[in-house]
C-alpha cells in the first residue's frame, strides 16, 4: 500500500457483502484499505458486476479498465505513466 500512497492514489475494495462481513474479511487477511459495503448495488449498476479495477484519476475520468486482479506493479506503472 505505501507504494500507491507514494504515487498519491487512493485504493477501494466495493463488495456487495454487509460491513461486518467486510471487516472480518478485512482483519483476516490484513486490508487496510477501506472497502465499501455496496449492499444495494448501486455502485455495481454504475460499473460492472464482475471483478474489475479501474484507475479513476482526480477528475473522474476512468483511465484504465482491468478484468480480473492485475499484480499491482501493473497498475503502479499505469499510475506513474498518468504523471508523466
Amino acid at each position: 500500500m505505501e507504494a500507491f500512497e507514494s504515487l498519491n492514489t487512493q485504493v477501494l475494495g466495493v463488495s456487495s457483502d454487509s460491513i461486518s462481513k467486510l471487516k472480518k474479511f478485512a482483519e483476516k487477511n490484513g486490508i487496510t484499505f477501506p472497502l465499501i459495503s455496496d449492499g444495494d448495488k448501486k455502485i455495481k449498476s454504475l460499473y460492472s458486476g464482475k471483478r474489475i479495477n479501474y484507475l479513476i484519476d482526480k477528475e473522474g475520468t476512468i483511465r484504465l479498465i482491468q478484468k480480473g486482479i492485475p499484480a499491482n506493479e501493473y497498475f503502479l506503472e499505469k499510475i506513474k505513466a498518468l504523471e508523466r
